[in-house]
């Protein structure tokens, strides 16, 4: 019930989910216009629409690395069909269908994926206190970032998934926004510049010490870089065992 609460209160999905209805109204109401072979022909695109969208959301199901750019596919892919479809019917229609999904892009914007773990937004102060305290986790995995646009989605693309899979007593994940907190970044030793070409940096802590970190400090220097991915930062990191030591360790 809570993915169909989000549907019905999310003006992004909500506007998505009635186009996307529409058709069915329509396709209903202009069978009767249509001849024989042009509604025989209809069918039989919408048949390898359909296959084709399924093949397209398993394989964008194995390799995507994060839900809500899953989810942003799909609904591209939906959309293409839709509009391949309406063109069978009229090109009148196609239009109508390409301006409405011009207004959704204007006017609304995806929200975050919340289905799965959490991670802590932390100021400077609050993750120097939670690093010197220490009476939360052992480690922190903290994301140095930077402000969310308006029309971005404002989560991190990785620690979502990352913390459903990771996060326990020893290990927490928590976001640092260097946008809001730009003199904080010399103290973390992240250069900013003038385009942030640094972030997102990813530094883990143990016992408020510096254990690792991506990119490396000597970031600029290299020629190029690995995409940043869950299983990058899993790897690098080794979360697998510092997984592994908490579950010995109960």
């Amino acid at each position: 019930m809570e993915w169909l609460n989000q549907m019905v209160s999310e003006p992004y999905y909500l506007s998505h989910f009635l186009t996307f209805f529409s058709y069915f109204i329509l396709r209903t109401s202009t069978t009767s216009l249509l001849s024989p072979h042009r509604t025989h022909h209809l069918l039989h695109r919408e048949i390898q629409a359909v296959l084709a969208f399924s093949v397209l959301a398993l394989l964008k199901l194995v390799r995507q690395e994060t839900w809500e750019a899953f989810i942003a596919d799909m609904l591209f892919f939906a959309k293409v069909f839709l509009v391949a479809l309406a063109l069978v019917i009229d090109y009148h229609l196609a239009l109508w269908y390409l301006g409405a999904f011009f207004a959704i892009y204007i006017l609304t914007q995806q929200p975050a994926y919340q289905g799965l773990g959490t991670s802590s937004k932390l100021t400077p102060l609050q993750l120097e206190a939670l690093l010197t305290e220490g009476n939360i986790s052992r480690f922190w995995l903290v994301e140095f970032r930077a402000s969310c646009s308006p029309a971005s989605i404002c989560t991190s693309r990785c620690f979502p998934e990352l913390s459903i899979t990771y996060s326990n007593k020893n290990l927490s994940f928590g976001i640092v926004d260097l946008g809001l907190f730009p003199n904080a970044a010399e103290k973390f030793g992240i250069y900013l510049g003038g385009s942030m070409s640094q972030l997102p940096t990813y530094i883990l802590f143990e016992n408020a010490a510096e254990v690792a970190r991506i990119p490396q400090l000597d970031f600029e220097a290299k020629s190029s870089h690995p995409p940043i991915t869950k299983r990058l930062l899993s790897r690098y990191f080794e979360l697998d065992r510092h997984l592994l030591e908490y579950v010995k360790g109960k």
